[in-house]
């Protein structure tokens, strides 16, 4: 029987390096590409002499074709501080880069999985968010680079799935956090684990009361590749843990697992700041039999041994 060959891209970041250890694991022919804009080539270097691993330095903005069974599609920075860096080149990526992989995956006649986003949901005026909910967003944001070109690369895979019988799937992923995060790409765990281990002061917008939900990557690449194998899934489905947690916990539960001697320190609260968020995984329950199971407090411990071994 044929190896399933696979084609990730953003393969070298924080979520596309682990998914890529997964489908190694399970014998999958891997090829990873990534332009190292925001990923990092340490993520994949444990993979490179695996007979089954493929490094394709490459910015998919540019066109390529390979011959591939499966295109997960995850090329695109997503934490702020690199998408708004160079945030036309973001929107390339979102725009020309999801393009040229739905080209490919029709070409090749493959399933091509979208890595979305829960920021296509905005400001959202419902909670919990279910993937019916259409949004709240400013497009013409700081952040609309990627949240808007985000929301246009799904309207991009449903045209080719309606207009041209691409096999698509959308996954709309929410926060996740795991090894392996950039130490400075400013979301908030790696924020606050880097400041409990420097014992600086961490600072919490507001009170704190505002709620976010932290689901860890292993589950979530587990997610990911159950929606992928998953027939008749075209539909958007939301990937996250349902457990809320305040800001101001979050950063409690940072210091007493790493033991720090970290502040607390509360600033005024910026215009635009999310107050709520959290997934409706009711559809990936059903449709998947997915849903999250590691501790978060388990989840932090890793992430702060991990980020001690790279401080180093």
């Amino acid at each position: 029987m044929r190896q399933i060959r696979v084609l990730v891209t953003g393969g070298g970041g924080f979520l596309g390096s682990r998914l890529c250890d997964r489908l190694v694991e399970q014998g999958a022919e891997v090829i990873c590409v990534d332009s190292f804009i925001s990923g990092a080539k340490n993520n994949v270097r444990h993979l490179l002499d695996k007979k089954n691993f493929e490094l394709i330095r490459h910015d998919v903005v540019e066109p390529i074709l390979l011959d591939v069974d499966r295109v997960y599609n995850l090329a695109c920075p997503s934490s702020p501080v690199f998408f708004q860096k160079n945030a036309v080149k973001t929107v390339k990526t979102n725009v020309m880069g999801t393009i040229n992989m739905l080209e490919n995956a029709a070409h090749c006649k493959a399933r091509l999985l979208q890595a979305s986003t829960a920021e296509v949901y905005g400001e959202a005026r419902e909670h919990p968010q279910k993937e019916s909910y259409w949004g709240y967003l400013n497009p013409i944001g700081l952040r609309a680079c990627h949240d808007e070109g985000k929301r246009v690369a799904e309207t991009l895979v449903m045209d080719y799935h309606n207009q041209r019988g691409v096999d698509t799937r959308i996954a709309r992923i929410f926060n996740t956090y795991g090894p392996r995060l950039a130490l400075d790409d400013g979301r908030v765990v790696s924020t606050f684990v880097m400041k409990a281990l420097k014992n600086e002061p961490i600072y919490i917008n507001g009170d704190g009361a505002q709620t976010r939900t932290f689901c860890y990557v292993d589950d979530m690449v587990d997610g990911i590749i159950r929606l992928m194998e998953t027939e008749n899934a075209v539909k958007p489905v939301n990937l996250g843990s349902p457990v809320e947690v305040t800001i101001l916990d979050l950063a409690k539960k940072i210091i007493a697992i790493s033991g720090s001697r970290s502040e607390i320190v509360f600033q005024p609260m910026p215009e635009n700041e999310i107050i709520r968020r959290r997934p409706d995984i009711t559809r990936a329950e059903q449709l998947l039999g997915w849903t999250p199971t590691t501790d978060l407090v388990a989840g932090l411990g890793l992430v702060i041994e991990d980020f001690k071994s790279r401080i180093k």
